[in-house]
This record gives structure tokens, C-alpha cells and sequence, in this order.
């Protein structure tokens, strides 16, 4: 069998592995599938995992810290732990918007930065331009809700708000979800969530 022949009879059979791998390794939730690049070498892709089909979990408040569900996807825990290093700031108009570490958070820029914690939004936005951001509607765990006024959030079923405190103002969690500034509000979520 000629060098070139040979080549090509390794190359076929490369290919069929990697079509078998990542056929067989597609099958296993949370693994990772093989892939052949370009260049004829194998690389590895993430599996998306599946929708969940259950009802979203709630989150727990313990001393103004909420605590995610267990079910919870990683993006939603991201999203809490980001809050809850901000929710004893005091409330500053502009805050939050020129820096994402600040003294102080206005309504969006607490909003900007819990869902900056999972990476769902790439810079600080005012309120006004969150009415159009992401998808319309609700969300399964995370809706924004915004006017050109004032924008809160509802995580995992708390809501995230700077308006509505009984001890001071500024990036709080909240039981009820009903908004403490009033007015209409654009519901939008995150692609996913």
C-alpha cells in the first residue's frame, strides 16, 4: 500500500472515530462531544444541557441574603451572589453605571450588576434602554422590569429593587414582588432564563 494511500485510509479512519465518539458522548447529559476542526484534528464542544421541565425553584431570604434554590442553573446562582455582595450599599443616583465596584447603586445600576455577576450584560445600563433588552416577557428565573424611570428585578422569585425599604434605601432583596415605584414596566429576561 502506497504512503499516500495509507494517509488517506488513517484520515477516513479518524473521521469515523470522531463521528462515533461524538455520537456516543452526545448521549451523556453534562458531557463534552468531539468534534473534527478544520484542520483534520478533534476538538472538544460543550452538550447544552436540557430545559428543565420542573417549575423554577424560590429563593430563600436569611438575615437580607437570599439564598438560590437547589435547582437553580449556575447563571442564577451567578446572578444572587453578585447581588448579595452589593445589598447593604446605600442607594446613589448614578451609581454603579461609571464603575461596577461603586459606594453606591442606583435601581439599574443594582440591576446592571447582579446580572453583569453571570456575565447577561456586558455594561452598566440606565433603565430607559433596559426596556428593550433581552427577550420580552417574563422569565422562568429571571424577569428585568423597567420604565424610563426605575428598574427592579425578580430573581428566582425575590425581588431585586432599590425602592421599597424599611431600613434604608438601596439594592435590597424583597418577598413581594410587587413594585414599590409605580408606573408601567416593560418585563424583559435573559435569553435562557
Amino acid at each position: 500500500m502506497s504512503i499516500a494511500r495509507r494517509a488517506a485510509s488513517y484520515a477516513a479512519l479518524s473521521t469515523a472515530l470522531a463521528v462515533l465518539a461524538t455520537a456516543l458522548v452526545a448521549a451523556m447529559p453534562g458531557a463534552r462531544a468531539w468534534a473534527v476542526n478544520a484542520r483534520g484534528g478533534v476538538s472538544a464542544t460543550e452538550i447544552e444541557e436540557p430545559e428543565p421541565t420542573g417549575p423554577p425553584g424560590k429563593a430563600r431570604l436569611v438575615n437580607g441574603r437570599a439564598i438560590a434554590p437547589s435547582n437553580a442553573p449556575e447563571a442564577v446562582r451567578k446572578v444572587i451572589a453578585a447581588a448579595n455582595r452589593i445589598r447593604t450599599k446605600p442607594y446613589v443616583w448614578g451609581g454603579g453605571h461609571a464603575r461596577w465596584w461603586d459606594r453606591g447603586y442606583d435601581c439599574s445600576g443594582a440591576v446592571s450588576y447582579a446580572l453583569h455577576g453571570a456575565s447577561l450584560i456586558p455594561s452598566p445600563m440606565p433603565s430607559g434602554p433596559m426596556e428593550g433588552w433581552g427577550l420580552p416577557g417574563p422569565g422562568r428565573w429571571i424577569t428585568v422590569y423597567a420604565n424610563a424611570g426605575h428598574a427592579y428585578a425578580v430573581i428566582a422569585g425575590l425581588r431585586w429593587d432599590t425602592a421599597g425599604n424599611t431600613s434604608g434605601t438601596g439594592p435590597r432583596w424583597h418577598t413581594s414582588l410587587a413594585a414599590a415605584a409605580g408606573g408601567r414596566f416593560i418585563a424583559r429576561h435573559p435569553a435562557g432564563y
